[in-house]
């Protein structure tokens, strides 16, 4: 049997990093989907006859291309604001998107070995193991669940599946339309082309006709009125106590005229310092907030006591409520064996960076009449845990600071991660910022408005309280998960039957 493609090493060096880089232009901001599709058809075509160590060598190539030019935003955080020597925040970055590429070469050589050799191993076992090695990425050291395929698809005709299955059935069905075109070409008969296209045609034109399916209904005709504060803080000066007096008072003078609206929304980290000394400026607003039917959210650090100390947002005023971070980011809000890692360089003393995750299990907060599912920054990604907290709240609320990777990709991907949030869960979102980009997000995961980046600013506008659940919103990721867990089964005890019945 043949064990390569036959593709000259220097090519494959070359086509393994650029398909890889394809599924970030299919994300935001560039937007270009098919690309995600074409990535995948090109990815079956480097792995369908290598063998196993060369599968490795071309998933580790693919993997870098593609975080390579997806994630290293992780740059701006690391050299502009950890204080990192150019070749040390390069060297650093790199080294991190060469640790994430290890996914691709596990799941390269997993597919390889254990998967194509299969009945169906590269039609639906390719895509199938796609799906669980994105799922292993949500959880595994702590997670990254960063670069999804179906993040593209929040507005295409396969997004009436997202209420259901959610991203990963997204991907799936991205990574399934790779695999056909790649078969499709590869075969080049017409019986199996026609079997290919009425897969294909059969899972987009299944996705169309869910899409304008709505699974929630408004609670009220009349919809909240919401004004988000984006303050526009320089990350630089955003933990200095020269600058902490200035802060209040732009957050003040930026809340007076919003008081009256049902919520009032400051973002991650808006008061530079902890609640509790912070009391004394916020008791005149709470007041107020109170007495014209406001709630306040902000974020801002919380001192539990015994050296315990939080990421938090609270709501005040017409509202209540204390919800601690259970998502630590490392190295931003904690450091991993921060014994060895403290003080060897300024990016491992990063201010705000000891924070304790906190409980599992916290309740919604209070906004009025409703119940709001609090997320912070990086939060809004994992699928599951917003799933969780939103089944029996009205809002998702999500703030964050992505002043720290100033003006990258980064926080353009933030976004359409919580544009999918809301579409899976069938809920508005509201995102507070920083720095932008704030925005309202109705409950089908469209943009309903939107601040500029790098302005100081407050988005104003309405939004609607949804009833009921989503499948997606009531049972999380197990279906898809479960189900790719199954056909996985399936075909090995399909290929067992085979292999019997050859002896």
């Amino acid at each position: 049997m043949n064990t390569d493609t036959g593709l000259p090493p220097l090519l494959v060096l070359l086509l393994a990093p650029l398909s890889g880089a394809l599924v970030t232009l299919s994300l935001a901001p560039f937007e270009l989907w098919p690309l995600g599709i074409l990535s995948c058809a090109i990815y079956a075509y480097l792995l369908c006859t290598c063998n196993a160590g060369q599968a490795l060598w071309r998933g580790w190539l693919y993997g870098l291309g593609m975080f390579g030019s997806g994630v290293s935003w992780v740059y701006v955080s690391i050299h502009v604001y950890g204080y990192a020597s150019v070749p040390l925040a390069v060297g650093l970055t790199a080294l991190f998107c060469a640790a994430l590429a290890l996914f691709q070469a596990l799941f390269a050589w997993s597919y390889v070995v254990f998967v194509r050799p299969l009945p169906g191993g590269m039609l639906m076992g390719f895509p199938v193991l796609w799906v669980l090695f994105e799922w292993l990425r949500d959880w595994l050291f702590t997670g990254f669940p960063w670069l999804y395929l179906g993040y593209a698809h929040s507005h295409t005709w396969i997004a009436g599946w997202a209420p259901i299955m959610g991203v990963f059935a997204l991907s799936f069905i991205c990574a399934l339309t790779g695999t056909c075109l790649f078969l499709a070409w590869r075969s080049r008969q017409p019986i199996a082309c026609t079997t290919y296209a009425i897969i294909v045609i059969s899972l987009w034109g299944g996705g169309a006709a869910l899409k304008p399916t709505v699974w929630v209904a408004r609670a009220s005709e009349e919809p909240l009125s919401v004004a988000m504060v984006q303050p526009n803080v320089p990350q630089e000066h955003k933990w200095d106590p020269a600058w902490y007096p200035r802060i209040l008072e732009q957050l003040q003078e930026a809340t007076r005229p919003q008081f009256g609206r049902d919520i009032i929304i400051w973002p991650e980290a808006a008061i530079p310092g902890y609640l509790q000394r912070a009391e004394d400026f916020l008791a005149p607003l709470v007041e107020r907030a109170g007495n014209s039917e406001s709630t306040l959210i902000t974020g801002v650090p919380y001192r539990a006591g015994d050296g315990i100390y939080h990421n938090s947002i609270v709501a005040l005023g017409h509202g209540s409520g204390t919800y601690h971070k259970q998502r630590l980011v490392p190295f931003g809000e904690y450091v991993p064996l921060e014994q060895w890692l403290r003080g060897l360089i300024a990016f491992f003393d990063l201010p705000m960076s000891s924070f304790s995750p906190g409980p599992l299990e916290q309740p919604p907060l209070r906004v009025g009449a409703y119940r709001a599912a609090p997320f912070i920054c990086y939060e809004i990604v994992y699928g599951d845990q917003v799933s969780r907290a939103s089944r029996e709240t009205d809002l998702i609320i999500t703030i964050s600071n992505d002043s720290w990777f100033g003006d990258s990709i980064g926080p353009l991907q933030h976004l359409q991660i919580a544009q999918m949030r809301a579409l899976e869960n069938g809920r508005y979102v509201l995102r507070g910022t920083n720095n932008g980009i704030s925005a309202i997000i109705d409950h089908q995961g469209r943009i309903v408005k939107k601040s500029e980046r790098f302005v100081a600013t407050t988005l104003v506008g309405p939004v609607n309280v949804m009833l009921g659940n989503t499948p997606f919103g009531s049972f999380g990721t197990t279906p898809i998960i479960s189900g790719a867990g199954i056909t996985l089964f399936l075909m090995y005890l399909m290929y067992l039957g085979f292999w019997r019945d050859t002896e």
